[in-house]
């Protein structure tokens, strides 16, 4: 009687790795009627998570203690969503539940995890008759909970299994659920990845426009929450710039004077997604300078004690930390500059997410995996961290032209980076003059100047790579590959 009763009540689902954001995950699952087992090496954690099902509206959820029982209380094909730290913690969970699955089962890591591993971890599962997925998550703690954008690759099979679930689950836009199969292999996780590098460049990207807006603009804090709220109703809507909004409202309860936006130390923490994106796209031959750039700044950031020495050094000889080479020293008329700076960071976010997608792209290209750029667009519309309103324009544009060579050359948007450059150069511009570091912008904006122009002075570098090296040249004008014995004709020319 008692493996009947237990049989009626198998779960669904099962998650193993009870930190906020496995539990938000459990707790959403089981909020959608999706009964579900959750197991934790720290017991304490299990409690935690049932005592929350309890208080969140009595949900499906039943807590397991040891690995054994965990797996056994899953209905068959049984399918385990593991939320642990990405490398060996990872492996360790997948040992501890895999000795009591049995083929046809199936193991997602939820965690950010470098997609090479869940190559290697599709295999060893494979071996096992059991299925993987490497699944993106994005939207933080509060995505989790209520909807996040899910980005699953691997065994197509293990998506089918449990694609109702996540379905349900994710976020929901109004051309559907914010998840997708993406691909084969670890294309979820890359995906992810590349999602955290575009992230960055969108943080970094903000942050140089408050710097501008605040510097040479002299705008105050309650002034700077009004116009990033007011740019959050328009092109400018997204998850990031209506989260700053609210941060520069936030009051110092600590002291109770001032906000405390401003009492924050300027040092970066980072996890490594950026990083990884950065050295990807350099392995691909992709450029992709303002993700780049924003990862040369946490780097920067970091040099905390280095910059305050550095600044004394300057300033005693005679450089203050705000210079003014504005030539006509002219004040910065306000009203302008909010818009400048406006349009300046829509072109550079463009760039970003160009970057971005071209990465995508090239990966894609090599392991094979056929992404469809428009879908990664579309499931990154709601949920996840860089979740803006023109992503719903750049989905579309990878609809008008799947072979798209660059987000920033189909029609509209080309239009509006030609519509902004104007705005764009002279913040850049201004913020030179004025000693703001804007190296985001200046990127994008470079990137922006290089991939628009039809001649480039590259002409020059490889005339030099074949004077020292003989590496050869193409010619404009015929075919074929050139060595020129450059010293010789020169000393000549010379004579």
């Amino acid at each position: 009687m008692e493996g009947a009763a237990t049989a009626q009540a198998l779960s669904r689902i099962g998650l193993a790795g009870l930190a906020v954001m496995g539990q938000n995950l459990a707790l959403n699952i089981a909020e959608k009627g999706f009964p579900i087992s959750v197991y934790n090496r720290t017991t304490s954690k299990v409690d935690e998570t049932l005592d929350r099902a309890q208080r969140e509206g009595q949900l499906p959820l039943t807590g397991q203690y040891n690995p054994r029982d965990f797996v056994l209380s899953i209905q068959r094909p049984r399918s385990v969503i593991i939320l642990v730290k990405a490398g060996a913690p990872v492996d360790q969970t997948i040992a501890a539940l895999a000795e009591h699955m049995e083929p046809g089962d199936t193991i997602i890591d939820g965690g950010n995890e470098w997609y090479e591993n869940t190559e290697r971890r599709i295999d060893e599962a494979s071996s096992k008759g059991l299925l993987y997925l490497g699944m993106g998550v994005s939207g933080g703690e509060d995505g989790a909970r209520n909807g996040p954008s899910l980005m699953p690759g691997g065994s197509h099979g293990a998506y089918m299994n449990i694609k109702d679930i996540l379905e349900k689950v994710a976020a929901q836009v109004e051309d559907g659920p914010c998840v997708t199969y993406i691909g084969e292999g670890g294309s979820g996780n890359f995906v992810k990845m590349v999602h955290n590098g575009i992230e960055y460049g969108d943080m970094q990207l903000i942050s140089e426009a408050y710097d501008v807006l605040k510097n040479a603009g002299g705008l105050s804090n309650s002034e700077l929450a009004d116009i990033f709220a007011e740019w959050n109703r328009g092109e400018l809507e997204s998850f990031l710039v209506e989260i700053t909004a609210d941060i520069f409202n936030v009051k110092d309860e600590k002291t109770g004077s001032g906000e405390l936006v401003d009492k924050i130390l300027d040092k970066t923490g980072m996890k490594g997604t950026g990083k990884w994106t950065v050295q990807q796209a350099a392995e691909l031959s992709i450029a992709a300078p303002t993700i780049a750039a924003s990862l040369d700044s946490r780097y920067m950031s970091g040099l905390k004690e280095e910059r305050e020495d550095a600044a004394r050094i300057f300033k005693k000889e005679g450089l203050k930390e705000e210079i003014n080479f504005d030539v006509n020293g002219s004040s910065v008329d306000k009203k302008r500059l909010i818009d400048d700076v406006r349009q300046a960071l829509y072109a550079s976010k463009i760039c970003s997410y160009a970057q971005g997608m071209n990465l995508l792209r090239a990966k894609s290209a090599e392991k094979g995996w056929n992404l469809n750029l428009g879908e990664m667009a579309r499931i990154w519309k709601g949920g996840c961290i860089i979740r803006a309103v023109f992503l719903d324009r750049i989905k579309k544009a990878y609809q008008r032209n799947p072979g798209l060579a660059n987000l920033m050359v189909d029609p509209e948007f080309a239009r509006e980076m030609v519509q902004r450059q104007a705005a764009w150069r002279r913040v850049v511009g201004l913020a030179i003059q004025r000693g703001i570091s804007v190296p985001g912008m200046s990127a994008s904006l470079q990137y922006f100047d290089t991939y628009r122009r039809s001649r480039l002075p590259a002409n020059l570098v490889q005339a030099q790579r074949d004077y020292f090296g003989a590496h050869t040249y193409e010619r404009v004008d015929m075919p074929g590959a050139y060595h020129t014995e450059w010293s010789k004709l020169a000393r000549k020319a010379r004579v």
